[in-house]
């Protein structure tokens, strides 16, 4: 498994299923977007690759990738256009507007994955470097040292208790928490805390992360996860 997060923009919607699905098969984080418009509503300076279609509504993939090179937070981030135009033309203009790479349709999955893996390769020196201090998903940042956590860069007001939840949610992904693990991990030595607090503490930040808080999902009988998409 890796880290790094993909954004497909295609107005294909089958062909975004596809490539999410198989990105995400070889470990990926993939999201897409059946537009330019769509696209530049989400957080865009969190992904490490675009994979862009170039023949998209009012603004083309081209013009997409032109405003991503000319913002300073997402300059850096590499980009491959999958397109049908295919003409030498075409090519160039892909090129000189900063692409890594340009995949005709139709193109193999394969083809894809090779490329995809090959362009984050060549690319990977350039990446912000990860710290074990910050916790990410999405637009969900936890910061440990300072204790913070911020949702699209707005802070957000949690008690320690909540703090620690949400960290030992997200530093495992995907993994239940029985009540009694909670309450080893984050009460620890404290006595007569009751089942219904865990409750109540959930309860809360879900509330306090917003749409995040449904990430957090309870599985009847064995605990609480925070679960991707």
């Amino acid at each position: 498994m890796n880290n790094y997060r993909i954004l497909i923009v295609d107005d294909e919607e089958d062909l975004c299923e596809i490539l999410k699905f198989n990105l995400e098969n070889e470990g990926y984080i993939a999201d897409t977007a059946s537009s330019a418009e769509e696209a530049l509503k989400m957080k865009l300076n969190s992904y490490h690759l675009f994979l862009l279609d170039v023949m998209m509504g009012e603004i083309s993939g081209f013009r997409l990738a032109n405003m991503l090179k000319k913002d300073e937070k997402t300059a850096h981030i590499p980009i491959i256009f999958i397109t049908a135009k295919d003409t030498e033309n075409d090519t160039i203009t892909g090129f000189n507007i900063g692409a890594d790479d340009y995949i005709s349709k139709p193109f193999s999955i394969r083809e894809v994955i090779v490329r995809v893996k090959a362009v984050l390769r060549r690319a990977s020196s350039s990446f912000p470097a990860k710290t074990e201090d910050m916790l990410e998903y999405k637009g969900l940042t936890l910061n440990i040292p300072q204790k913070k956590v911020c949702i699209d860069g707005a802070e957000i007001s949690l008690t320690k208790k909540e703090f620690e939840i949400l960290m030992l949610l997200l530093q495992n992904k995907g993994r239940v928490f029985s009540r009694e693990d909670i309450l080893s991990r984050v009460w620890q030595d404290e006595v007569f805390v009751l089942d219904r607090t865990i409750d109540v503490n959930i309860t809360r930040l879900r509330k306090k992360i917003g749409d995040y808080g449904k990430r957090i999902v309870t599985r009847l009988g064995y605990g609480y996860c925070f679960e991707c998409e």
